[in-house]
């Protein structure tokens, strides 16, 4: 599965803001998720997310976000500090970001992030990487 932008983020996007104080966290999930961009809208549509020693369910706060205007490419990127989920034992295939309202069936998805096969650590760190152009772009 590749990575996506759920259509309502698209739709909402003057109303979630990347780069302000808006929480937004980012949980991990199995390979048993299939996301789905027009029906999955919140939190509560996710299913499988991952669980183990040292996962914190609804996943980990994501922090010092921006939204990077790009005119050579014509598009903006979405930034952010790299995040890390201390000391887990855990099996992820993907993450999904999500705007946190403290409800689950409020909270609104944002992007699903395909890692291309299962990855797995025992009593380690597990560390999402952003990529250096973006954790995602709208064009």
């Amino acid at each position: 599965m590749a990575s996506v932008i759920y259509n309502s983020y698209k739709a909402n996007i003057e109303s979630i803001g990347w780069a302000t104080t808006d929480k937004i966290k980012v949980m991990l999930v199995t390979s048993d998720y299939t996301p789905d961009v027009d029906n999955h809208k919140y939190k509560s549509d996710v299913t499988h997310e991952v669980s183990g020693d040292g996962y914190t369910a609804g996943g980990e706060e994501i922090t010092n976000r921006a939204m990077v205007e790009d005119d050579t490419n014509d598009l903006a990127k979405a930034t952010a500090d790299n995040v890390t989920f201390k000391d887990v034992s855990i099996t992820a295939r993907g993450a999904v970001i999500y705007h946190d309202t403290g409800d689950d069936t409020t909270s609104e998805l944002i992007a699903y992030l395909d890692f291309g096969a299962d990855q797995t650590v025992t009593d380690s760190d597990f560390e999402l990487q952003w990529d250096e152009n973006g954790i995602f772009t709208i064009a």
